[in-house]
């Protein structure tokens, strides 16, 4: 136990010492202007160097030192949440090397080396996600690694594709690729869609709530899911003006319209925090694809604390409970537990954009500068409803889980008793109440110069409190009560469902797969491959050495004809 105690502490401000040193060399960065470039060459092959880079400049400096807060306080936080379990330091570990492979992905400018990175982020979230070790686990955890070996595989040939420059180093050669490496783009277009969970590859990110909460709370928030992103951040010079832009501005803008409305639909706490992390994605890809990649960084940082702050506030509510996650079994939380409430408040109201919040500074930006951009009408439309959405979906769930009827089925022990888990969770509280000011303060001296119309500068305003209206008079006014939705039972699923993309994404192409070799095997293996192979060949072997059989037989009629046989071949030979 003691050493439960002292690795969870060592390890949190083991973490915390780390996040103030890259912090600080950050904001050094940010003020001189420079960036440092260390690489070690492994060996040269065929004229191609193979060498390990990492690249120190405030991009990475900044998002290593977020990512270190934030495992800090979930290492801290695991102390109490997981303090029942018998392989507690088995989770730890897995943590430790999460971290460890994301620090190699974020401090790497070269496709080879962020491979270790990449590959390691995939392997060691499938361990944490199989962590329970049962069906839903197991199942969550093969469609999470499957997908994401899509990406890997990508990134493979992507590789592959670069060899011709002699070097892998992107952060040098992103600015001079034309539209002759759009293969390339394509590629990693892929890999940054897997991990960031874009459609068609979305259905992981909600099944991988089958992870302990603080799991889901460091990886399913704020690191492995925007890796996608901060690839896409640092190739972003590749895709100026290419048609790879266009292409994920509509399936950005879509994936963040379905999470939207998946999540309006959903019972699951933690699933619909994790549809909101997919909104959000889409949100950071689609200003990215509009060619704002610093406007793509700073809502990836300022997102990436409240959302884990809202699943940290998730898990507290989940072990008060009783271990349910069903949101109608809920209510009234308020009264219980006052200060869990209180974080998750801010971190929701973050989330939507709320006046001086963390969210607000960057997403309010992203949504002005959209508006501004040259973007068709469907887009603008889905911008629009996105926002909407999030609110509405919001103050749903504030409604069912911290105001609503008291819904609590058993009597469960509610408090705010625990400090380490509520005290893990205060510098998160901080940081999504400051951290956006002070980030745009950092990474914005210069200010966006806005042009906007009335109507439309007041847009977002107006959806948001139109959106937040909806999803809380309407859930006030009972009319969930009455199951209006089974009247639009079909629609009803389809949007509850993201648009069946779980089911096509497993059910349709397993099926396909599995029937493809069943007939395979059927026709090929023990089909023709059998008569012309095995058996075949049995049946072949067996006659010849039959025939072989008789001849080394004791019979006076076999000698005989042999005899004769040689004799007459002797003849005819000897003429």
């Amino acid at each position: 136990m003691i050493w439960k105690i002292s690795m969870n502490e060592i390890s949190m401000l083991g973490l915390f010492l780390g996040s103030l040193i890259t912090g600080s060399l950050a904001l050094l960065k940010i003020k001189s202007g420079v960036m440092d470039v260390v690489e070690w060459e492994l060996f040269s092959l065929m004229g191609s160097s193979i060498v390990f880079t990492l690249v120190l400049d405030w991009i990475s400096l900044l998002f290593m030192s977020f990512v270190f807060v934030i495992s800090g306080s979930v290492l801290s936080y695991s102390g109490s949440y997981m303090a029942g379990d018998k392989t507690f330091n088995r989770f730890m570990y897995l943590v430790l090397a999460f971290v460890l492979s994301m620090s190699f992905m974020v401090l790497s400018p070269n496709l080879i080396s962020i491979l270790l990175g990449w590959d390691g982020l995939g392997l060691v979230s499938y361990a944490l996600v199989i962590y329970y070790q049962n069906e839903k686990s197991a199942n969550a955890g093969m469609l999470t690694i499957l997908s994401n070996r899509v990406g890997d595989v990508a990134i493979l040939l992507g590789i592959g594709l670069m060899s011709s420059l002699g070097s892998w180093n992107f952060l040098f050669y992103s600015y001079y690729m034309d539209e002759s490496w759009m293969l390339l783009k394509i590629f990693l277009m892929i890999s940054a869609m897997t991990k960031s969970a874009q459609i068609p590859f979305s259905a992981w990110l909600p099944a991988a709530m089958a992870a302990p909460t603080p799991v889901s709370a460091l990886v399913h928030s704020s690191t492995l899911v925007t890796a996608g992103v901060y690839l896409m951040i640092r190739f972003s010079a590749a895709l100026e003006g290419s048609m790879i832009q266009s292409f994920l501005l509509v399936i950005s803008c879509l994936t963040m319209f379905m999470a939207g409305l998946g999540a309006n639909f959903e019972y699951d706490l933690k699933k619909i925090i994790a549809l909101s992390t997919l909104s959000q994605l889409g949100v950071m890809l689609s200003i990215l694809s509009l060619g704002f990649s610093d406007l793509a960084f700073f809502h990836l940082l300022s997102h990436a604390l409240f959302k884990a702050l809202l699943f940290m506030c998730a898990g507290i509510i989940i072990h008060s409970v009783g271990g349910y996650q069903d949101i109608r079994f809920m209510g009234n939380l308020v009264k219980f537990m006052p200060l869990t409430v209180s974080y998750m408040t801010i971190a929701n109201l973050a989330l939507c954009g709320f006046p001086f919040m963390a969210g607000f500074y960057s997403k309010d930006m992203i949504l002005e500068v959209a508006f501004m951009s040259w973007i068709n009408f469907i887009a603008l439309l889905l911008y629009v409803m996105a926002t909407g959405l999030t609110v509405m979906y919001t103050f749903r769930l504030i409604f069912f889980s911290l105001t609503g009827e008291y819904n609590l089925g058993s009597l469960s022990n509610l408090s705010d008793e625990d400090f380490l888990m509520t005290n893990s969770m205060s510098i998160l509280g901080l940081g999504a109440i400051l951290g956006g000011s002070v980030l745009s303060w950092m990474l914005f001296p210069e200010c966006y110069m806005i042009c906007l119309s009335g109507v439309m500068k007041m847009m977002v305003l107006m959806v948001s409190i139109l959106g937040g209206l909806m999803g809380y008079i309407l859930n006030f006014m009972s009319v969930n009560y009455l199951l209006k939705s089974i009247y639009n039972y079909k629609s009803v699923v389809m949007m509850g469902s993201m648009w069946f993309m779980p089911l096509l994404s497993t059910l349709k192409l397993s099926e396909k797969s599995l029937n493809m070799g069943f007939q395979m095997e059927k026709v090929a293996d023990k089909g023709w491959f059998e008569f012309y192979g095995g058996q075949g060949l049995y049946y072949l072997f067996s006659q010849v050495f039959f025939i072989l059989n008789s001849l080394q037989l004791n019979s006076i009629k076999v000698f005989m004809k042999m005899s004769m046989v040689m004799i007459i071949i002797f003849m005819i030979l000897s003429m």
